[in-house]
């Protein structure tokens, strides 16, 4: 049994915080792992863990060779990939979380193009509306549509991201009164899509003196699903709130109207994030540089 297996099991041991755990996320029983590490310290004559039935830690010997054995695992892995990709392409497997709003919209299109670019390369794309935990969940990367604030993980901007506040011309034509200012639309039917915090509030910035201010809404439609939302909106049920990526063609198209477009925040935006690493993977940079690029080349305002 050669050192690198047991070193990988004992930093998988470490990071699941117990055998148990760690058995579950990779797979290998929970006696293999205990038989690799044992066969580690052995080869070391020292006790990197301190365990019972009830209780587990690392010795001062495992916190300090932990430390080192997971940058050289990782270097090594590095090194591999970067061999690969210098020889022939990038190969393994790429695990991304992104939102379901991104895979469906036109935007979605770059994880097609990156996997032709890369087809050695298996993507593993799991699209929900939540916040994964990317070190506990055994995520490479993520694509995030928000204000950033997680200051745990390491973030590149892609594209810049707004929210139209949108309407279709049959709607807004039926209307006695026009929609003058923000506040209005307290008084009309908004589809509210629930994937925000705060969805049933709708957030503005008065362009004068920059200050914010919210106002309430309500509709006939509460979803968690911006492309359902859109739909509402084109079918003349009320107004609502649009990711500018998923509704700039009907935008364009003029089958919708963006309205109060100087009152938007301008603040969030279409992020790549992944953990804090020493290191970063050679496929997850390669995946985080295509994107970059094509968002630049597709011009993301206009999708």
């Amino acid at each position: 049994m050669d050192t690198l297996t047991r070193m990988r099991a004992f930093i998988d041991v470490v990071e699941a915080e117990g055998f148990s755990a760690a058995a579950r996320k990779t797979g290998r029983s929970k006696a293999l792992l205990s038989k690799y590490v044992r066969e580690l310290e052995d080869d070391l004559g020292a006790l990197l863990l301190n365990r019972t039935t009830r209780q587990f830690s690392l010795t001062e010997a495992g916190h300090i060779y932990f430390r080192r054995a997971a940058e050289i695992v990782q270097e090594v892995d590095n090194l591999s990939d970067a061999v690969r990709a210098n020889n022939t392409d990038l190969r393994g497997r790429l695990r991304i979380s992104v939102p379901r709003t991104f895979v469906d919209a036109p935007a979605g299109q770059s994880l097609i193009d990156f996997a032709k670019a890369h087809n050695e390369l298996t993507l593993e794309i799991v699209a929900e509306d939540r916040f994964v935990d990317l070190v506990e969940e055994g995520y490479d990367v993520a694509v995030r549509i928000t204000r950033l604030e997680d200051s745990t993980m390491i973030a590149r901007k892609l594209a810049d991201s707004i929210n139209r506040v949108c309407a279709s011309p049959a709607y807004l034509a039926s209307l006695e009164k026009p929609l003058d200012k923000p506040a209005d639309l307290a008084h009309h039917p908004v589809i509210v899509d629930t994937n925000p915090k705060s969805f049933n509030t709708l957030r503005f910035v008065n362009p004068q003196d920059g200050t914010g201010f919210s106002v309430p809404i309500h509709g006939p439609i509460e979803v968690n699903s911006p492309m359902v939302t859109m739909r509402g909106a084109l079918s003349g049920l009320g107004i609502a709130l649009l990711p500018d990526f998923v509704a700039r063609r009907a935008i364009d198209s003029g089958e919708l109207v963006s309205l109060f477009d100087e009152y938007l925040p301008q603040h969030s935006g279409i992020y790549a994030v992944f953990p804090h690493r020493r290191y970063l993977p050679v496929k997850v940079r390669s995946f985080v540089d295509f994107l970059s690029k094509w968002f630049r080349e597709n011009d993301c305002e206009k999708h």
